[in-house]
């Protein structure tokens, strides 16, 4: 248990005689949970899993009744890339198409200061060390951080706009 959260054990996955581990679908398929908590929607699965994407393992997952939580970054929007990449001067490989957020029956923004998220990134409560470094180096510095989020804001905003019209 993990805050008082069950946790299903990862799958080891072999790829170029390297040890992986993923989500193990399969599992959280059989134990049929009401809602689980999936993190990195943009995640590429390693080779060999049922589906490339994590976004795809999460629609199986919906289609089979389970609500899903999970994560996503705004740099992982696919129609974000180009200005993403025009921006930061980094193209990001792992995107998820916009209509799995469109179909999202709710979106939560958690925002931080870029500061913050600095120092959370420089204190390993982001990524583990060398990730992080690597990271504040090439991506995550406060220019950046704050082009991002002002991306996520005006997103959620325009998401909001639409809901207010529909209403």
């Amino acid at each position: 248990l993990l805050l008082g959260l069950e946790v299903i054990p990862r799958k080891p996955v072999e790829y170029r005689g390297i040890q992986l581990s993923e989500m193990d679908l399969d599992a959280v398929l059989a134990r049929k949970p009401q809602l689980a908590l999936v993190d990195e929607l943009a995640h590429t699965n390693a080779p060999g899993c049922r589906h490339p994407k994590r976004w795809q393992d999460i629609e199986e997952l919906l289609k089979a009744g389970i609500d899903i939580y999970t994560t996503l970054n705004i740099q992982h929007l696919e129609s974000f890339r180009d200005v993403v990449a025009q921006t930061t001067g980094v193209l990001v490989r792992e995107t998820v198409p916009d209509r799995v957020l469109d179909e999202a029956a709710e979106i939560e923004v958690v925002d931080l200061p870029p500061d913050e998220l600095l120092l959370r990134l420089h204190e390993g409560k982001v990524y583990i060390p060398e990730q992080a470094a690597r990271a504040m180096e090439n991506f995550f510095e406060p220019g950046n951080l704050i082009a991002l989020r002002e991306i996520t804001l005006r997103r959620a905003a325009n998401r909001v706009d639409e809901q207010m019209r529909e209403y």
